[in-house]
C-alpha cells in the first residue's frame, strides 16, 4: 500500500504558484510565469482570457553539467513598456510600430550550484516572444547546451501545417496538414488553427550564434524545442553572458491576422548595424537559369554551357528592353565540371570560365543600365567558401554586382567544415556553426556593398533588420520544383503565405509564363496565377524566372510583370485561409499605385473584396489580369487569361473569380501614375 501511495503521489503534477504576470498593451494577451513545488518554472499564455499555451516548461539540458530546470526560486520580476516606430530601408511596410510590454523574470536555483537564469517575455497585441539569458556566474562560465527544455503546450487540438525537420532535402518539403496531435518533428515556421478558431504560428527571431529550433511533439498537443545538432556533442557551445534567440508565438483570430503579427519577428531583432544602406536596391532580375533547370543548358562547361558571352548578352538586352535592373548568371565560374553536388572544393569565385568574359559583359550591362547578379554555389563546401569570402566579394563589387546569390546544394547534415588543424566535420545547414557561417557571408558582403540572396539557407528570423543587405533567401520549395516530377500542388502558395513567409521574404522564382517544365511537362498553374505570385510572395529582389522567348509569346501578361513593384509602403491581407486562398494588396513605394494578387488552390473560388485601401478622392484605373473562360490548371486552358481595364475608387467592390489552380493580378493606377515600374 505504501508503494502504491508513493506511485500515486509521483503521478500527480506538482502544484504551481504564479510568481509573475504581464499583459500586452491592449490587455488582450497575458503571460504568467509559475513555479511548482519542485521548483520547476513554466510559462502560460492566454488571449482574451482563454488559454492558448498551457503551462509549458522552461530550462536547459547540458552535456557537462546538471540540467537547469528545477529547484528555482524567484529573484525578481520587472515590467516595462515601450511604444516606438522605425523605418525600413525596404520592405512590405515602410514604417513598423513596436508596441510591447516587457516582463523580465530572474530565477535562481536554491540548491546545486545556485545558478541563475533570466527569461524575458516581450508581449505584443498579437503575440509573444521570449528568450533566455544565462549570465556569467561562479558555477556557469561556459554553456555546453545539449538541448532546451522549452515547451509549447498548445491548449487545444486543431489543425497544424508543418514540414518535417531533419530530412535529406533540407527545408524543401511540402507542408503537411494534420491534427496538432499528429505533428512529428517540425521545422518552423509551424502554423496552427485551434479548434476554437484561434490561429497561432511558432517560430524564432534573431538567430545568432545558436542552433536553429525545431519543434518535436511528445505528448498530446504539447511540443518541445529541438535544437539542430552540430558535428559534436553540444548543440550549442558559448561562453556565459549571452541571450538565446527569441522564441515567438504569433496569435490572431484568423490567417490574415498572422501575417500582420509576423512583424513581431522584425521588432525582436536589433536595429540596422550597417549604417548607410542606400546602396541596397530592390528590383526584378532576369536569369540565365531556367534553361538549366529544364535541362536545355548546363552549369558545367561544354556544348550546352549556359553562361556564355552570347547567352548573357541576350539576357542583358532582354532586361534592358524590359526595364529590368539586373541579370543573374549561374555557372559562370570555374568549378562546375564533374560531380560538384556536395563537393564544391573546385569552385573558384573569382575565376570565370573561358567563355564568360566578365569585364566585357559587366561593361556591356552597365552601358544598358543593367547590373549582373553573381552566383556563388558552394556545393556544401562552406570552409572552402570561407577562405574566399574577401576575394569573392571584392571581385563581385569590382564588376558592378550589387547582389550575389549563394547556394549550399548538399544533403542535410553534409555541409563540409574544415578546421584550422585540418580536421574535417559534417554540419547541418541550421546548426550553430553554419548559423555563424551564413552571418560571416552577409557581413563580408556588406563590406563591399553587396547584398545576399541565400539559397539552401538558414531559416529567416528577421535578421534583415540588423543586416539589411540580407535581402532574400530560398529555404523552401520554390518555382524550380515546377520543372520536375513531384511539382508543387496548386495549394502551395496559399500554404507558404501563412507558414514559411511569416518568417520573411522568399526568392520563390515566379513568372513561369510558359507553364512548361523539363521534358515539356505541364506546370499545375494558370497564367494569371504566375502573375499574382509577384504580389502574393514577397521578396525585394524577385526573378523573372522564365526565358526571354517565353515572355515574347505572352506580351499581354508580361506587361504586368514589367509593371509590378518590388518595394512597398503598405501591405493589406484582404482575405485568406491557410492552404486554400489568399488575397494581398500592396502599395508601391515612391508611387500612389497599388497592386493586388490573389491565388487559390485546386478548387474554383469566388471572393468579393472591398477597395477600402485605395486613397480617397482619387479615381484609379484597375488593370485586371484574370483567369480566362474555362481556365484550369489541369487542361490546355491553363493559359487562358482575360486582360481588361476599368475605373474604380475607394469603397468599390470587386468579385475575384479564381479558376482551379488559378489567380488574379491587378494594378491600380493612380492619376498620373502610368510610368512603368521596375
Amino acid at each position: 500500500m505504501f508503494v502504491s501511495l508513493l506511485a500515486l503521489v509521483a503521478a500527480q503534477p506538482a502544484l504551481a504558484d504564479v510568481v509573475a504576470t504581464a499583459s500586452s498593451p491592449d490587455k488582450s494577451i497575458a503571460v504568467s510565469v509559475s513555479i511548482d513545488n519542485d521548483g520547476r518554472a513554466s510559462y502560460a499564455v492566454t488571449r482574451k482570457g482563454k488559454a492558448v499555451i498551457a503551462d509549458s516548461a522552461l530550462g536547459f539540458l547540458f552535456t557537462d553539467a546538471p540540467k537547469l530546470d528545477r529547484a528555482f526560486a524567484l529573484v525578481d520580476a520587472k515590467t516595462s513598456k515601450s511604444d516606438t516606430t522605425w523605418t525600413q530601408p525596404y520592405g512590405e511596410w515602410q514604417t513598423i510600430r513596436d508596441n510591447h510590454t516587457d516582463l523580465v523574470v530572474r530565477l535562481k536555483e536554491k540548491v546545486r550550484g545556485q545558478r541563475e537564469m533570466q527569461v524575458t517575455f516581450r508581449i505584443f497585441d498579437n503575440g509573444v516572444g521570449f528568450r533566455y539569458t544565462l549570465p556569467d556566474q561562479p558555477n556557469l562560465h561556459h554553456a555546453n547546451i545539449a538541448d532546451e527544455l522549452t515547451e509549447f503546450a498548445i491548449a487545444e487540438d486543431g489543425v497544424a501545417w508543418w514540414k518535417p525537420a531533419y530530412g535529406w532535402n533540407r527545408e524543401e518539403y511540402l507542408y503537411n496538414a494534420t491534427p496538432i496531435s499528429g505533428v512529428g518533428t517540425a521545422q518552423t515556421v509551424a502554423t496552427f488553427k485551434l479548434a476554437s478558431g484561434t490561429h497561432i504560428a511558432i517560430h524564432e527571431a534573431a538567430l545568432v550564434d545558436y542552433a536553429a529550433m525545431n519543434l518535436q511533439r511528445f505528448e498530446g498537443t504539447k511540443l518541445k524545442a529541438n535544437l539542430t545538432p552540430g558535428s559534436g556533442a553540444p548543440k550549442v557551445s558559448r561562453d556565459a553572458g549571452f541571450s538565446t534567440p527569441w522564441r515567438t508565438i504569433a496569435i490572431a483570430d484568423d490567417a490574415p491576422g498572422l501575417y500582420y503579427a509576423s512583424r513581431m519577428t522584425l521588432n525582436l531583432n536589433e536595429p540596422n548595424k550597417l549604417g548607410d544602406v542606400s546602396w541596397i536596391e530592390p528590383g526584378k532580375f532576369a536569369g540565365v537559369w531556367w534553361n538549366m533547370i529544364t535541362g536545355k543548358w548546363s552549369w558545367a562547361r561544354g556544348p550546352i554551357h549556359g553562361a556564355t558571352n552570347a547567352n548573357v548578352r541576350q539576357y542583358i538586352d532582354f532586361a534592358a528592353a524590359s526595364g529590368v535592373k539586373s541579370v543573374l548568371v549561374e555557372g559562370w565560374n570555374v568549378g562546375w565540371d564533374g560531380d560538384w553536388f556536395g563537393n564544391g572544393n573546385d569552385m573558384n569565385f573569382s575565376q570565370p570560365t573561358e567563355d564568360f568574359d566578365i569585364k566585357a559583359l559587366s561593361d556591356y550591362a552597365r552601358s544598358k543600365g543593367v547590373r549582373l547578379i553573381g552566383h556563388h554555389e558552394t556545393g556544401g563546401s562552406a570552409s572552402h567558401y570561407d577562405a574566399q569570402l574577401d576575394t569573392a566579394f571584392k571581385f563581385a563589387a569590382d564588376h558592378g554586382e550589387r547582389v550575389v546569390k549563394t547556394g549550399y546544394v548538399t544533403d542535410a547534415g553534409q555541409i563540409e567544415r574544415v578546421d584550422a588543424d585540418g580536421s574535417k566535420h559534417r554540419e547541418w545547414h541550421e546548426g550553430q556553426w553554419m548559423v555563424n557561417h551564413y552571418l560571416r557571408v552577409v557581413q563580408t558582403a556588406a563590406k563591399y556593398k553587396v547584398s545576399i540572396d541565400s539559397h539552401e539557407p538558414v531559416k529567416d528570423t528577421g535578421l534583415r533588420r540588423t543586416y539589411p543587405n540580407w535581402v532574400s533567401r530560398e529555404g523552401g520549395r520554390g518555382g524550380e520544383y515546377m520543372s520536375w516530377a513531384g511539382k508543387n500542388p496548386p495549394e502551395h502558395e496559399a500554404n507558404m503565405v501563412f507558414t514559411q513567409l511569416l518568417g520573411g521574404p522568399m526568392d520563390f522564382t515566379p513568372g513561369i509564363v510558359s507553364l512548361k517544365g523539363s521534358e515539356n511537362s505541364d506546370i499545375p498553374s494558370t497564367l494569371a496565377k504566375q502573375l499574382a505570385n509577384y504580389v502574393v510572395i514577397y521578396s525585394p529582389v524577385v526573378m523573372l524566372a522564365d526565358t526571354p522567348e517565353a515572355y515574347a509569346r505572352y506580351p499581354g501578361a508580361f506587361q504586368f510583370i514589367k509593371d509590378v513593384a518590388t518595394d512597398w509602403t503598405d501591405t493589406r491581407v484582404l482575405n485568406g485561409e491557410v492552404g486554400d486562398y489568399v488575397t494581398i494588396a500592396r502599395k508601391a513605394r515612391g508611387s500612389n499605385d497599388w497592386f493586388l494578387g490573389a491565388v487559390g488552390d485546386e478548387q474554383p473560388r469566388t471572393t468579393t473584396i472591398t477597395l477600402d485601401f485605395l486613397d480617397p478622392a482619387k479615381t484609379y484605373t484597375a488593370q485586371i489580369y484574370r483567369d480566362g473562360p474555362n481556365a484550369d490548371y489541369r487542361t490546355p486552358n491553363r493559359h487562358a487569361i482575360t486582360i481588361e481595364s476599368k475605373p474604380v475608387k475607394r469603397g468599390d467592390t470587386l468579385t475575384l473569380a479564381l479558376a482551379p489552380g488559378g489567380g488574379q493580378a491587378i494594378r491600380f493606377v493612380a492619376p498620373g501614375g502610368r510610368a512603368r515600374r521596375r
